[in-house]
This record gives structure tokens, C-alpha cells and sequence, in this order.
């Protein structure tokens, strides 16, 4: 497989959705698309990487038997009102997932997305690609993780379409979820975590 910095033209500057597409189909690494711009996606720490497989893991023993699935960090999300496409950590989807086409890696309608901050990216996690996120009509949850602390920042739609920003930042917090019947214990979330 081609890297995708040595397959982009490096005199382009604007690429379309359908070419960007095509470049990360051969790419070895991940990239997001921003209206236009191939962003190349930093790598995770052991850290970002526990606390992800620690939330798939709660979530799948909570929804095993239930109608929701449950991705990660590999399938891409497409934003058609704000032209993105974006690998979160974890999407949650109601009944079955709506696909962008038949090759079923990209999917448009989670209710529930997770974030795993870094320094890198979390300005751009909790402001553009929030607003982002709001766009998709069905969209319910937000939970930005912070994997330097005990600290979770939990935003939920209400009825009168307003954000709601709950924040949890004891160990020994739950937080319940309004759009899926699920708490979720910091204890477990952070189970294995050491902090530097």
C-alpha cells in the first residue's frame, strides 16, 4: 500500500470527497477530511487505547442481546451538512447502521459519540467537530474523555434540541446517558489507567 503523503500532489490543495476516498483507500494510515483538506490522524497512547477498549467493552456487555451496535476507531463517519469524514473512538447505532455506500466502512447516523482527548486534537474535538457531530440529525450524546485525569465532559441533547454539559470528574462518578438506557461507572471507563 502507497503512504498517502507520497500518493496526494503536493500542488493540490482542495480535494473533492470521491478523491479523497480514493486516496485513503490506499493509504497505511488513517486521515480525516474537512471540507476539502486530508488531515493525517495522530497516533493514540496506551492510554487513549485502554480507555477506548475499556468503554467498547462496558458498552458491548450493556448491549449485547439489544439492537445497537457498537464501532470503533475503524469505521468512518461522514457529516454531509459540514463535508467530513472522521474516525471517532466510539459511535453507538441504533437498530442498523445507514451506510454512505455498499463497501460498509462508513456510516451516517450515530446517536452516541465518544472522544478520547489528546493535546493534540482536543480544542478541535470539543469546538469544530462538535459542531460537527450536531449537524447529524439523530445525534444525542457527546462524551469527551480526558486520559490525563479523571475527567469526563458528557453533553446531552434535550428535548428542546439544547446541550446539556454535565461534567464528572470524581472516580467514583456515574454518568447516565438520556438517549440509551446505560451508566457508565468512571471506575470502569479508567479501570487499568496510571496517570503520569
Amino acid at each position: 500500500m502507497k503512504d498517502l503523503v507520497a500518493a496526494v500532489p503536493t500542488t493540490q490543495k482542495h480535494y473533492s470527497p470521491e478523491e479523497y476516498l480514493a486516496l485513503e483507500a490506499e493509504s497505511e494510515v488513517k486521515h480525516e477530511y474537512r471540507d476539502g483538506e486530508i488531515i493525517e490522524m495522530a497516533g493514540g497512547t496506551t492510554n487513549h487505547n485502554k480507555i477506548t477498549l475499556n468503554l467498547v467493552f462496558c458498552l458491548l456487555s450493556c448491549f449485547r442481546d439489544q439492537n445497537y451496535e457498537i464501532y470503533s476507531n475503524d469505521v468512518r463517519l461522514w457529516i454531509p451538512a459540514t463535508r467530513k469524514y472522521t474516525y471517532p473512538d466510539v459511535m453507538i447505532v441504533k437498530d442498523e447502521p445507514i451506510y454512505t455506500d455498499t463497501s460498509r466502512m462508513t456510516i451516517t447516523n450515530p446517536i452516541v459519540v465518544a472522544e478520547v482527548l489528546s493535546g493534540s486534537t482536543q480544542n478541535y474535538d470539543q469546538g469544530e467537530k462538535f459542531d460537527a457531530y450536531r449537524s447529524i440529525p439523530n445525534f444525542s450524546e457527546y462524551l469527551l474523555i480526558d486520559q490525563y485525569q479523571y475527567y469526563v465532559k458528557h453533553f446531552a441533547k434535550t428535548p428542546e434540541n439544547k446541550w446539556l454539559l454535565t461534567d464528572c470528574k470524581d472516580i467514583n462518578a456515574t454518568i447516565s446517558f438520556a438517549s440509551i438506557d446505560f451508566d457508565l461507572a468512571l471506575a470502569e471507563l479508567y479501570k487499568g489507567i496510571i496517570f503520569e
